[in-house]
Formats: structure tokens, C-alpha cells, sequence
């Protein structure tokens, strides 16, 4: 959840600059599979849309300013992106910007953050106009 919160904040600060979307996959440690001895909740493996529509909604509980998206059952989202867990990604005019690591490991706030700032400064710095006549 600590990780959910650094994510609004972030989303709060670059909101000027930059639309978030937080998507829901599939539970990394269901409570009736790989348990996490520190898994925050006890959310069984999605057995259908329903399911995961349920367990999607404690996200939106943790940053409710930011829309929520849901997997399909068939993990498209997922796989498109690897997000196998969780995964940071800029994504500018249909393109990949930015692509942080596989979380938990990889899940860096800080890294989006300095693209982010560094962006910004793009967006504000003067750009040098060549006119030839």
C-alpha cells in the first residue's frame, strides 16, 4: 500500500505534465497459492472478471484520484507490457518512453520521478527556432 501511496503522490505532482493510469492484473500472492507472508490482504486468485473487479477496487482505495483499469482474464495487459507484477511505463503518442523494471525489485518511484522531472524541464526550457531566409 506504501507503494500505492508514493504512485498518488507522484500522480499528484504531475498532473500538470502527464495522465496516470493505475491497471489492475493479476493477484501476484493469492491468499490460495504463493502467500506473501507480508501480503497486505487476503485476495484468493481471480476466478473471473468479478473477482478481479473486487480485488481491483482496495487499489482504488490507495490512490482514489487516479483511474483504475482492470486486466482481462486472460492477462492481455500483462503480457503486452510484462508487468508480472507490477511496472512503470511512459507511454507518449502510442510509444514506449520509459520502462522500469519488473517489480517488486524493479518498482522504482524514484526512476518515473527524475524522467518526469527531467521531461518537465524539456516542456519549460526555450527551444532554439533556426529560420532561414
Amino acid at each position: 500500500m506504501a507503494r500505492l501511496r508514493s504512485f498518488q503522490r507522484l500522480a499528484a505532482h504531475f498532473v500538470d505534465i502527464a495522465d496516470f493510469l493505475l491497471v489492475y492484473i493479476e493477484e501476484a500472492h493469492p491468499s490460495d497459492g504463493w502467500v506473501s507472508s507480508d501480503a497486505a490482504y487476503n485476495i484468493p486468485k481471480h476466478q473471473c472478471l468479478q473477482d478481479r473487479l473486487r480485488a481491483a477496487q482496495l487499489m482504488r482505495e490507495g490512490a482514489p484520484d487516479c483511474p483504475l483499469a482492470v486486466d482481462t482474464m486472460d492477462n492481455a495487459s500483462s503480457a503486452a507490457y510484462g508487468a508480472y507484477f507490477e511496472r512503470l511505463y511512459i507511454i507518449q503518442e502510442e510509444k514506449v518512453m520509459y520502462q522500469g523494471g519488473r517489480g517488486p525489485e524493479g518498482y522504482k518511484i524514484s526512476e518515473l520521478r527524475t524522467w518526469l522531472d527531467q521531461y518537465k524541464t524539456r516542456l519549460q526550457s526555450p527551444s532554439t527556432v533556426v529560420i532561414q531566409v
